[in-house]
């Protein structure tokens, strides 16, 4: 079954050109299936882009998935067209009183300032506390990882010496995880921040369960005990050109960057990046819309 997606949103055809199968409004409405309702808090400057990253992992999967996009009405993304925003986002106020089976909180390139200095961190805050009792399961991804687990469970972020950057090799702590079905032993993730969580400080939590972790990019995976709540610090969705496309931003602002590490075959930045994390990101969306929502989700959502 499709993900279902407004007719004109820009991802629908980049999508569709990718030979992933896509449901318009019209023809949704004539199926008579409950899709699983999702909500994505977008915080990304570059909105069109992520939210195409994460279409794409919630597409491919036999449930049918009516997603919403949520952006904060404190500060406005001066990097996405209004008219976009306005056609395909909704805001906070307007949905208070919704209650979702799913809700995506993704990152945002905010991790030097503490997190009181990000303009809206209020708003944020109060829509982590809403999620409580208006979503069943929440999956934050990356700098939103780090809000969240620092906003639930009072675990803080600690800054880097260097920024971490690159393709890294993790390993599944909890095989028997739901989560990590059909996952190999390692696995491999993008990463690019600058801030991190410490192993040490999640263990010392009871309500937090460790999952995966990397010898190199430290914490990766962390879920609440009631599994309604994940973490996860790297980013599986993104594509194949993304650390590429950042790093040469950088270089051509004069930035002191290092080549992204385990990205570019023999670190030569001007050769293509070989692909080592589609499969396990897919999975990793695909487990957690189908264990984690769809097979507990309640069918009557005011009852969540």
């Amino acid at each position: 079954m499709p993900i279902k997606v407004p007719d004109s949103l820009p991802a629908r055809a980049v999508l569709e050109s990718e030979n992933i199968f896509v449901m318009t409004e019209y023809r949704a409405m004539h199926q008579d299936i409950r899709p699983l309702n999702v909500l994505i808090l977008n915080l990304m400057p570059t909105k069109i882009v992520t939210e195409t990253q994460i279409l794409r992992k919630l597409s491919n999967t036999p449930l049918q998935i009516q997603v919403e996009l949520l952006r904060t009405s404190s500060y406005i993304s001066q990097h996405t067209d209004s008219d976009h925003l306005e056609s395909f986002y909704t805001t906070f106020d307007r949905i208070r009183d919704k209650k979702y089976d799913g809700m995506i909180i993704t990152g945002a390139p905010v991790e030097n300032l503490e997190f009181d200095q990000v303009d809206y961190w209020a708003e944020l805050c109060e829509i982590m506390e809403w999620s409580k009792t208006h979503t069943h399961s929440t999956l934050h991804i990356c700098w939103g990882a780090q809000a969240g687990l620092y906003y639930h469970f009072g675990i803080e972020k600690r800054s880097l010496p260097q920024k971490l950057f690159g393709v890294y090799e993790h390993t599944v702590l909890k095989p028997s995880s739901p989560l990590f079905r059909g996952f190999d032993d390692v696995f491999y993730a993008p990463n690019s921040r600058y801030t991190e969580v410490w192993k040490s400080d999640i263990l010392k939590v009871a309500d937090l369960e460790l999952i995966a972790e990397s010898h190199e990019a430290g914490v990766f995976a962390v879920k609440s005990q009631d599994s309604r709540q994940f973490f996860i610090l790297g980013h599986p969705e993104y594509d194949p050109d993304t650390l590429a496309r950042e790093y040469w931003r950088d270089v051509d602002k004069g930035l002191d960057i290092a080549v992204p590490a385990h990205y570019f075959p023999g670190d030569d930045p001007k050769k293509p990046p070989v692909v080592r994390w589609r499969s396990a990101g897919q999975l990793l969306y695909t487990n957690w819309l189908n264990y984690y929502v769809y097979q507990t989700t309640p069918y009557d959502l005011t009852s969540i």
